[in-house]
C-alpha cells in the first residue's frame, strides 16, 4: 500500500512539473497579426504565412491581413506568394509584422550556360532550353536522356533498346543529314564528350547541376562544324563556401515487362500446324497433331512450357550515390561516388556502373582560379544472354532439357531454325568499358592584377579522355560447338582537347558589352585489335589461352582525328532592353578533303525585352515578361568517319611463284579531295512571355533551316572500279514550331497545382539529291518528302476463294491465290489499275519520324507531399511491323503472337494472310501506325518536416515512390511501338528486348 501511495505522489509531482513546463511554453507563444502588400502599397490576397519548419500557417484575406496564433516568440515566419520573393522574418516577440513583397526576378536573372560562358536568361537572344532539375534525381534511369524524354520542346529522344546500359538516341529539331550522323554535340563542363567515344551513360544524373540544349543557329554556330544538329551542355555540381554538406541519394526497385506479347496457346499452335500441313500437302509427326519429334513427349503427357516466362524474370535496379561538397573562401570541392546495378528482365542481361567524380576549385591568389572536373567510370555488361525471339518461336510442347539435365539444342527438332533460347545463358562473356576523364582549367582575372583591365579574363581548358573497351567470348560444348571458338577484342580511344578562352565584360551606364574569343585544338586516336581461335583441345581455359587453338585469326586497325578552331562572339545590350549577339567561328577538320579543310560559320541574333519599355508599365501586373528574339546564321556538320575523303587500299593474299604474297587493292570507296562539311543555314523567331507575376510563363519558337552540301554516299558505276564516293550534294530542310508553357493553376496555403506543357511540330523534307531533280528509289529518298519514309504497297485486304474463282485477280494480280495479301493496283493512268502488281504500285505511305511530340506534367503539392504525373505522346510516324511480317512468314513452322491470326477457307479473314510461304509474294512490309501516348512516370514524394529531423543533424530527408513506363495507349501490335525489334537473321535479332516498367522506392538525404 505504501508503495502504491508513494508512486501516486511521485506521479502527481511529475504531472505538476509537466503542467508548469507546458504553461511556460504556452506563455512564450503569441499571436501575430500583420498586413502584406506589394511595392506599390497594394494589399496581396492569398499570401501564405507560416511558421518556418512546420505546416502551421495561414493566408492573407481580401485586405492582405493575416492572423496567426500560437507562434513561438523565437520563431521565423516564411511569407511566400507566386511571382514574389519568399521572405523569412524573425518574430523576436513581436505581435505586429507588416510585410512588403518584392517582385520575383530570379527567373529572368537566372544564369544560363550558353557555350564558352554564361548569360542571364533575360539577355539570351538564341533558342536555349533548360531542363527541369527535378528530373535528375527522382527517376530510375541510367542515362539522363531517359529522364528528359518528352519534357524539352524540340528534342526527340527514342529509347529503341531497353537493354540495361544501352543509351537512347536523341535528335534536336529534326534530321538534317541523310548519311552523316544527326546526333547533337555534347559538352560536359566545357569539355566535349562527343567524339571521344564516351556517352551520357558516363555521366551520373545525380552529379548534374544544370542541362541546357542549344537549338537555333545563333546558339549553335559557336560550335562551328559540330553545331548543325544542336548542342547539349551539361554542368556538374560544384562545392560552395561553408561547412561540408553530405548527400546520399539512393533507390531500389523492381522491373517487369511494360507489355507482354502473349504467344499463341497450345490450341492455336496445333491449328497452325494442321493448316500449314494442309497447304503444303505435308504430313505431321506420326499423324499429328504435333509437327516435330521433340514435341511428342510433352504432348503425350499433357505438359506445356511457357517459354516467355522461362527466359524472363523479375528484374531489379538499385542506385546508391554519396557526395560531399563544401569549401572555404579559397578552396571549394565536390566529390561523389556512385554504384548502379541492374538485373535485366530477360535472363543474363546485367549492367553495373561504378563512378567517381571530383570537382575542385581553388584560388591561390585573388587573380588566379584553377580547378579540375575529373571522373572515372566503369561499365560491366558481363553474362550470357537468353534469346527472346527464339523464345517467342518455341512451341509450348517443345523440349527444354535433355535427360542428363543439359539444355536441348533444338527444342523443336527436327526444326533447326530456332535454337534453345537459354543456350547462351551457359556462356560467361566479359563486356567491360571504362572512361577515365581528367579535365582541368586555369582562369586569370586581369582586373585583380591591374584595375584598368577590369572585366578581362583568360581561361585555359584542358581535357584528356582515355576509354578502353574489352570483350572476351568463348563458345564450347554447352552451346553445341564441339570444337570450341574463342575471341578477344580490345579497343581504346585517347582524346585530348585544349581551349584558350579570352573574355571581356564592360558596363557603361546602361550599355553592356562582352566579348568571347576562342582558340582550340583537339586530337583523337583510336585503335583496336582482334584475336580469334577455333578448334580447342577442351573448354577449360576458354579465351584464356587462344594459342591452344588449331586455327588462328588476328586483325588490327587504327586512325587519327584532329581539329583546329577559332571563334569570336560579341554581346551587346542597351538597358537590358535591346540585345545583340554576333558570332563567327572558323573550323578545320582532318576528315575533309585536302582542298576544303576549313569552314567559316557566322550568326547574328537580336532581342527586345518589350516588357521593360515604359509604354508597357500599365500592363506590368498582367504581362510582366515579354521578349522577342530573332536569329540567323550558319552551322556545320562533319559527322562522318575519318579517312572518308581518301582513296584507301587494303591487303590481300595472292599466290605467285609457288608462294603467297601480300598485295594491295583499292577499297570500295573512292576518295574526294574536295569533300567538305554540311552547312545548315537557319532562321529562328521566338517569344518569351510571363503573365500574372510569371504565374503563367513560357516560350514559343518558329524555325526554318536549310542544309546544303550534304555528306552523301553516292553509288558509282562498276566501270569506275569503285562502289561509292562521299560527296557534297543534296539539300534538306526542317520547319518547325515549339511551345513550352508552365503555369501555377492553384496556389493556397497548403495546396498547389502546377502544370507544364511542351509541344514540338517538325516538317522535314529533301529539297534536292543529285542536282537532276530525280528521286533515289533504291534508297527510299524522295524529293519533297521526309528523309525517312515508308515506301510500299497499299494493302486493301486478303484475296478470297470466291474472288479467285470469279477471276477478279486476273486483271489485278494474276499470280494471286486465295489467302494472299491483296494490294492496291495504282500504277495505271490516273492511279487506276493496269492489270498487274509491280514496283510501280508502291507509294509513300508515311514517315518514320514523328510529325509532332508532346508532354504534359502535372504536379500537385499538399503540405509536405508532392505528386508528379508526366504523360508523353509521339504522333504521326509509321514503321514496318516485323512482328506481323515474320510471324506470318514462319508461323506454320513456329509459334507466334496470339493476337496475329491467319486466313483459312473457313474463317475467310480479310486482315490476316494464309500460312502459305507465297502469301506475301510481293514483299509487303506490313507498315503500321507507330504513334503512342504513354504514362511515362508518376512520382509521389514526401519531405520530412525540418522540426522532426533537425535535432539529429540532418538538413533534409525526402522519400519518394516512382513508377516508370506505366501504361501505353497505342494501336501497335507487338512489344512496343518505340522499341527496336529485328526479325530472325537480321540486325541485332539475338538481343531483342522489351520495354521495361519499373517501380522504385528512393530517398534523398542531406546532412
Amino acid at each position: 500500500m505504501k508503495k502504491r501511495t508513494l508512486f501516486s505522489f511521485e506521479k502527481g509531482i511529475l504531472l505538476a512539473f509537466l503542467l508548469i513546463i507546458s504553461l511556460a511554453m504556452f506563455a512564450q507563444q503569441i499571436t501575430v497579426k500583420g498586413t502584406v502588400k506589394d511595392t506599390k502599397g497594394e494589399p496581396l490576397i492569398g499570401v501564405t504565412v507560416r511558421i518556418e519548419g512546420t505546416t502551421i500557417g495561414t493566408i492573407t484575406d481580401m485586405d492582405g491581413v493575416f492572423t496567426l496564433s500560437n507562434v513561438p516568440r523565437d520563431a521565423t515566419l516564411e511569407i511566400s506568394y507566386v511571382g514574389m520573393k519568399t521572405q523569412r522574418i524573425p518574430v523576436n516577440g513581436r505581435t505586429a509584422i507588416d510585410v512588403v513583397m518584392e517582385e520575383e526576378t530570379e527567373m529572368l536573372e537566372e544564369v544560363v550556360v550558353v557555350g564558352y560562358g554564361t548569360q542571364k536568361k533575360s539577355d539570351i537572344t538564341g533558342s536555349v532550353t533548360s531542363v527541369p532539375k527535378d528530373r535528375f534525381s527522382k527517376l530510375p534511369v541510367t542515362n539522363v536522356l531517359q529522364a528528359i524524354q518528352g519534357v524539352a520542346a524540340g528534342i526527340n529522344i527514342t529509347q529503341s533498346s531497353s537493354i540495361p546500359g544501352d543509351a537512347p538516341s536523341v535528335m534536336v529539331r529534326g534530321r538534317n543529314s541523310i548519311n552523316a550522323s544527326s546526333e547533337p554535340y555534347i559538352v560536359v563542363d566545357g569539355v566535349p564528350l562527343s567524339k571521344t567515344d564516351g556517352s551520357l551513360n558516363d555521366i551520373n544524373p545525380n552529379d548534374i547541376e544544370s542541362m541546357e540544349i542549344l537549338k537555333d543557329a545563333s546558339a549553335t554556330a559557336i560550335y562551328g562544324t559540330n553545331g548543325a544538329n544542336g548542342v547539349i551542355l551539361i554542368t556538374t555540381k560544384r562545392g560552395s563556401t561553408g561547412k561540408p554538406v553530405i548527400r546520399y541519394n539512393g533507390y531500389g526497385g523492381v522491373e517487369g515487362m511494360a507489355h507482354v506479347l502473349e504467344p499463341g496457346s497450345p490450341e492455336q499452335v496445333l491449328e497452325r500446324y494442321a493448316e500449314y500441313a494442309r497447304i503444303q500437302g505435308a504430313s505431321l509427326y506420326q499423324g499429328g497433331p504435333i509437327r516435330y519429334e521433340y514435341e511428342a513427349e510433352n504432348y503425350a503427357n499433357g505438359k506445356t512450357v511457357d517459354w516467355i516466362d522461362l527466359v524472363t524474370q523479375t528484374g531489379n535496379i538499385q542506385d546508391h550515390n554519396l557526395s560531399i561538397s563544401g569549401g572555404r573562401e579559397n578552396v571549394k570541392y565536390y566529390v561523389s561516388g556512385d554504384f548502379m546495378n541492374e538485373k535485366g528482365i530477360v535472363k543474363g542481361y546485367n549492367y553495373k556502373r561504378y563512378s567517381i567524380r571530383t570537382n575542385i576549385d581553388m584560388n591561390p591568389t585573388d587573380y588566379l582560379t584553377i580547378g579540375t572536373n575529373s571522373y572515372i567510370v566503369s561499365h560491366n555488361r558481363d553474362g550470357g544472354r537468353a534469346n527472346l525471339l527464339n523464345a517467342e518461336a518455341m512451341s509450348p510442347y517443345a523440349r527444354v532439357y535433355e535427360e542428363d539435365g543439359s539444355l536441348t539444342h533444338y527444342p523443336m527438332y527436327s526444326e533447326t531454325l530456332w535454337a534453345n533460347p537459354l543456350l547462351s545463358t551457359t556462356l560467361d562473356p566479359e563486356r567491360r568499358q571504362f572512361n577515365i576523364s581528367v579535365n582541368g582549367y586555369g582562369e586569370v582575372n586581369f582586373g585583380n592584377i591591374w584595375s584598368p583591365l577590369s572585366g578581362l579574363q583568360y581561361k585555359l581548358n584542358a581535357g584528356y579522355t582515355y576509354i578502353p573497351w574489352r570483350t572476351n567470348e568463348y563458345e564450347g560444348k554447352s552451346v553445341y560447338n564441339m570444337t570450341g571458338w574463342g575471341k578477344i577484342f580490345n579497343r581504346e580511344t585517347q582524346t585530348w582537347t585544349l581551349e584558350n578562352i579570352l573574355t571581356y565584360n564592360k558596363d557603361f551606364d546602361v550599355h553592356h558589352f562582352d566579348f568571347t574569343g576562342l582558340y582550340a585544338a583537339s586530337r583523337k586516336h583510336y585503335q583496336e585489335s582482334t584475336s580469334e581461335g577455333s578448334i580447342f583441345p577442351n573448354d577449360d581455359l576458354e579465351w584464356g589461352n587462344l594459342g591452344a587453338a588449331a586455327t588462328h585469326k588476328v586483325g588490327s586497325y587504327a586512325d587519327l582525328y584532329t581539329s583546329l578552331s577559332q571563334m569570336g562572339r560579341i554581346n551587346y545590350s542597351y538597358d537590358s532592353r535591346y540585345l545583340f549577339t554576333f558570332t563567327v567561328r572558323r573550323d578545320g577538320s582532318s576528315v575533309f578533303g585536302i582542298n576544303n579543310k576549313y569552314g567559316i560559320f557566322p550568326s547574328v541574333a537580336l532581342g527586345w525585352n518589350m516588357s521593360r519599355e515604359k509604354f508597357m508599365e500599365p500592363m506590368v501586373n498582367v504581362l510582366n515578361n515579354l521578349k522577342i528574339r530573332l536569329s540567323y546564321g550558319k552551322s556545320g556538320n562533319e559527322a562522318i568517319g575519318v579517312y572518308q575523303s581518301l582513296t584507301k587500299m587494303s591487303t590481300s593474299a595472292l599466290a605467285m611463284g609457288k608462294a603467297s604474297h601480300t598485295t594491295l587493292k583499292t577499297q570500295a570507296s573512292m576518295g574526294n579531295n574536295d569533300l567538305s562539311w554540311e552547312t545548315t543555314t537557319g532562321f529562328n523567331g521566338g517569344i518569351d512571355f510571363g503573365f500574372l507575376n510569371n504565374r503563367v510563363n513560357g516560350t514559343i519558337d518558329f524555325y526554318k533551316t536549310n542544309t546544303s552540301d550534304l555528306l552523301l554516299k553516292r553509288s558509282l558505276p562498276q566501270i569506275t572500279g569503285y562502289q561509292n564516293v562521299w560527296a557534297n550534294m543534296g539539300k534538306t530542310s526542317n520547319t518547325g514550331v515549339e511551345v513550352t508553357v508552365n503555369s501555377k493553376n492553384i496556389v493556397t496555403k497548403d495546396f498547389t497545382w502546377s502544370m507544364g506543357i511542351v509541344f514540338s511540330w517538325n516538317k522535314n523534307k529533301i529539297i534536292d539529291l543529285y542536282g537532276d531533280g530525280k528521286d533515289d528509289i533504291g534508297n527510299r529518298w524522295f524529293i519533297g518528302h521526309p528523309i525517312g519514309v515508308i515506301y510500299d504497297y497499299t494493302m486493301v485486304g486478303i484475296w478470297q476463294e470466291d474472288e479467285i474463282a470469279a477471276g477478279e485477280h486476273l486483271n489485278w494480280d494474276p499470280v494471286a491465290q486465295a489467302g494472299d495479301v491483296k494490294l492496291a493496283d495504282i500504277s495505271g493512268p490516273e492511279g487506276k489499275s493496269d492489270g498487274k502488281i509491280d514496283d510501280n504500285d508502291r507509294s509513300i505511305l508515311g514517315q518514320t519520324s514523328p510529325k509532332w511530340i508532346g508532354g504534359l506534367t502535372n504536379t500537385f503539392s499538399y503540405k509536405d507531399f508532392s505528386l508528379s504525373i508526366f504523360i508523353n505522346t509521339v504522333q504521326g510516324l509509321m514503321r514496318n511491323n516485323t512482328t506481323i511480317g515474320t510471324a506470318s512468314d514462319e508461323m506454320g513452322r513456329r509459334n507466334g503472337p496470339a493476337e496475329i491470326g491467319f486466313w483459312t477457307p473457313e474463317n475467310k479473314s480479310n486482315r490476316w494472310r494464309s500460312l502459305s510461304n507465297t502469301s506475301n509474294r510481293h514483299g509487303y512490309g506490313f507498315p503500321c501506325d507507330a504513334s503512342y501516348t504513354r504514362i511515362k512516370d508518376i512520382t509521389l514524394s514526401y519531405n520530412l518536416p525540418s522540426v522532426v529531423i533537425k535535432n539529429i543533424g540532418i538538413s533534409g530527408i525526402q522519400l519518394y515512390l516512382s513508377g516508370r513506363n506505366l501504361y501505353t495507349f497505342t494501336d501497335w501490335i507487338g512489344w512496343d511501338p518505340e522499341a527496336r525489334y529485328d526479325p530472325r537473321g537480321s540486325g541485332d535479332w539475338s538481343t531483342n528486348y522489351p520495354v521495361v516498367r519499373s517501380y522504385v522506392l528512393g530517398v534523398n538525404v542531406t546532412f
